[in-house]
């Protein structure tokens, strides 16, 4: 099912995005361009009626620990993007301390269309990257429908990632136009280039 053939009036749409963006040393974000990228998917939810449940990881805090052993959830907490969101969205971002659970679940029950929910970093949950089912069924219980528009995300088998999307039927989960958009270029370059061709490869980890 496309994106544009989805209603979403009235329904809660859970969103998984990459805002994995980079933190200076007071936790400012140094470049809000995957942020940037989400909106599109985002606002059609909005402008369609429906309410934005967002959830992203944010780093590795589980390889990244305090001296003690502990998560260093002050580095890694989503706030730092829920901070700036509103300036992106144009509009008033909540924020959930935890990304799933009987405290998040109560404040979803209250989101009215329209409305952008951030959760907190998925990472903070060892059911994450280990495709968790249970962990994947608490993500579900929080909307109507899935949208994947995670492109930078999308390879790996997480549970936000790849688990969760089990549990919407086929007319209830879709991709965004970020990830739609990836992949007909991909399609495009690798299947019907018009040449001749340079291919340039690189990269680098945003945190």
């Amino acid at each position: 099912m496309k994106i544009e053939n989805i209603d979403f009036k009235g329904k809660k749409v859970l969103i998984r995005v990459d805002f994995n963006v980079p933190l200076d040393g007071n936790y400012n974000i140094t470049d809000d361009t995957r942020i940037r990228a989400a909106v599109p998917t985002i606002k059609h939810v909005l402008e369609n009626g429906g309410a934005a449940i967002l959830m992203s990881h944010l780093g590795r805090p589980e390889k990244k620990l305090k001296p003690d052993g502990t998560m260093d959830k002050e580095r890694f907490t989503m706030r730092h993007v829920a901070g700036h969101l509103p300036n992106v969205l144009n509009t008033v971002v909540k924020f959930a301390e935890e990304t799933v659970g009987e405290e998040t679940e109560k404040i979803v029950a209250t989101l009215q269309p329209g409305e952008v929910l951030l959760l907190e970093n998925t990472r903070f949950y060892k059911g994450e990257k280990k495709a968790d089912e249970e962990f994947a069924k608490q993500l579900a219980k929080l909307g109507d429908i899935y949208i994947n528009d995670a492109f930078g995300s999308a390879h790996r088998e997480h549970a936000s990632v790849a688990t969760v999307a089990k549990y919407f039927t086929p007319e209830n989960r879709t991709f965004g136009f970020l990830m739609e958009s990836e992949v007909t270029n991909a399609n495009r370059v690798m299947n019907n280039p018009e040449r001749p061709v340079t291919a340039i490869t690189g990269g680098a980890k945003v945190i």
